[in-house]
Parts: C-alpha cells; sequence; structure tokens
C-alpha cells in the first residue's frame, strides 16, 4: 500500500532547516559560546525582544541543536562544535550565502515557467556596490574552504598557488593560514570583483596576494604556478566555457603542477546523486543562463583533454566534491 510518509517528511524537514538559519542570522550558537542563558539575557545581547525570541529557542532545542533546563539556554554538542563562529571547525560561514540560495529555490517553477532565471546573478554585470557586498558574504566561507583544502593537498613542494573565480580571495588565506603561510599566492578574478577583492584581502592580513584581472575562460594567468584552484567556478559556465575554463588553468600550471576543482555542482554519471549537485542544479535554474551541475564523467573528459593526470574525485568535510590531477610534464 502506498502511503504519504515520504511526502510527509520532506514537507516536515523544511521548517527545522529554516530554524536553523535563522539562528545562524542572529548569531545564537556563537554567542551562547560555552556558556547557558536565559531568553532574557540573550534577547539583550541580541537586541531582540525575549519572548518572541523564546520560540525559537525552544524550536532549536526541539531539534537538538540547544539544551534547556531550568529555562537556561545552552548549545547543544553538535552546535557546539559546528555553528559556534569562534570555533576552527565552523560550519555556518555561508549562512549568508545560504539564506540566498534558498530564496532562489523558491522560484524554481517560475524560472521554468518564464524559460529564464528568475534570481539572476550576473558577475560580469555587477555593480560596484553589489560585487562589494556579495564578495563580503562569500569572505568567511573561503576561509574555511581554504582550511579543508589545505588538509587535504600536499603543500610541501608549492611555492605558488592561484585561485581562479576566487570572489574576495579568502581561500588563499584559509589555505596559507598555518602551513604554508611562505606560499606566493594569486587571486585571478573579473575586472569587477578584483577591484573590491584587495581591501577584503587587506582585512584577513593578506595585503601579499597579487590580485590579477582575467577572465579564465578567455586566457590563461599571465604567471605559471604549482597550483591552480577552481572553486564553483566550472559550474556557473556554459558548457564550451566550462571547457575552456580547464584548459586554460591547464595552462596557468608549471610542467607537472597540480589543480584543485571543488564545488557542490558535481553529479554521478546517472544524475541521481549525490544530492547536493542533483539539488544544486534546481538552484542554477534559478541564478545562471547556462550553470549546472556537470557529470563526473563530463569533468574528467575535461580534464584528460587538458593533459591532466591520475584525475581523482572525493568529498570535503561541507559536502562538497573535490577533483585533483597533475599536469603530465
Amino acid at each position: 500500500m502506498v502511503d504519504s510518509d515520504r511526502i510527509d517528511k520532506l514537507i516536515a524537514a523544511v521548517p527545522p532547516a529554516l530554524a536553523l538559519r535563522a539562528g545562524l542570522d542572529l548569531g545564537i550558537f556563537t554567542r551562547l559560546g560555552g556558556s547557558a542563558m536565559t531568553a532574557e539575557s540573550l534577547g539583550a545581547a541580541l537586541k531582540v525582544e525575549p519572548d518572541r525570541l523564546s520560540r525559537l529557542l525552544y524550536a532549536l532545542a526541539s531539534i537538538g541543536l540547544l539544551e534547556v533546563k531550568d529555562g537556561q539556554f545552552r548549545n547543544g554538542a553538535e552546535a557546539a562544535a559546528f555553528l559556534d563562529a569562534s570555533k576552527p571547525t565552523y560550519r555556518g560561514g555561508d549562512h549568508a550565502l545560504l539564506r540566498e540560495l534558498w530564496g532562489a529555490d523558491l522560484l524554481t517553477a517560475e524560472s521554468l515557467r518564464q524559460n529564464r532565471p528568475a534570481a539572476l546573478h550576473d558577475f560580469s554585470e555587477a555593480r560596484p556596490e553589489a560585487a562589494v557586498a556579495f564578495s563580503r558574504m562569500l569572505a568567511p566561507g573561503g576561509v574555511i574552504f581554504g582550511r579543508h583544502l589545505a588538509r587535504e593537498l600536499d603543500l610541501s613542494a608549492i611555492g605558488s598557488v592561484i585561485d581562479i573565480g576566487g570572489g574576495p580571495g579568502t581561500i588563499l588565506v584559509g589555505l596559507r593560514e598555518r602551513r604554508r603561510p611562505q606560499i606566493a599566492a594569486t587571486l585571478m578574478e573579473l575586472p569587477t570583483v578584483a577591484a573590491v577583492a584587495k581591501d577584503i584581502l587587506s582585512e584577513y592580513g593578506a595585503d601579499d596576494v597579487i590580485v590579477e584581472e582575467g577572465d579564465i575562460t578567455v586566457a590563461p594567468s599571465i604567471d605559471r604556478h604549482d597550483l591552480a584552484i577552481l572553486k564553483a567556478v566550472v559550474q556557473v559556465l556554459p558548457p564550451d566555457q566550462a571547457r575552456s575554463s580547464i584548459l586554460n588553468a591547464a595552462r596557468c600550471l608549471t610542467p607537472g603542477g597540480e589543480i584543485a576543482i571543488a564545488g557542490w555542482g558535481v553529479v554521478d554519471d546517472d544524475r541521481l546523486g549525490p544530492p547536493e549537485g542533483v539539488f544544486l542544479n534546481l538552484t542554477f535554474l534559478n541564478l545562471y543562463r547556462h550553470g549546472q551541475s556537470y557529470t563526473e564523467g563530463q569533468y574528467r573528459a575535461w580534464m584528460t583533454e587538458a593533459g591532466f593526470r591520475d584525475i581523482s574525485r572525493s568529498r570535503l568535510p561541507d559536502g562538497s566534491t573535490l577533483f585533483r590531477a597533475h599536469l603530465t610534464g
């Protein structure tokens, strides 16, 4: 007999996720840290009305993100480990971006009806103020991703790295943070984004990062590097430009250099998984004219054509896919 359990569970999963987002937006988990607070004291600290805040606090407690005893709220184990921004394991760095993505997801049917993205995002046409706002929104998550990548790669032989299409460039901050601060770093970005990246990098103490204006779909970097990073770049491009971005990235590397292509926009060849790639493919309908989650087979074909060998695919702690390979030298 067919029942509605699957549908009921999908519907029921939405409100808890939105409560999590509200908690991140307000900074509840970071404000609590390792302490316990009442709704009144937390409300005063966050400058929100305590009685109304308590509804959210009890909702977060009901799903195990908070614990409550005698009217005192504290972080649960998972929230303490992953939702407190003061911790190096923080997973909420992209919550502002998540807010935009979820807002776009509500427009999928409209995008299909209109045959165009209902929440179009065009980096090349962004006005300066929009470029600044979007880059600042990406900056914290970039640092966290850079840390993850530093744990995955062997940086001992890397003298120079280029982050291609890296927005504010803060991936380079996280990558060099502890293990290899002496690695020479370059950010290659479109002019609208490159114009604001310098100030953001300076705020993170990375004044030594070279910011190079360029379009990887058209030409490679003016220099050669030992490591090239493309995070969430290929997935926002149409197929011909996705291919050319990888071909040109190969031309940014020294012989034997390594490439790291990462993002959530990757799907298995049957297009049924992983869930992050499958559902991000829907989000892309609302944001980009041509972006999509490409298959593993497409990535491997483009990388092979560009001269890469020993191509591997793995999953990073943030759930994104990482392709790694070395250029034939």
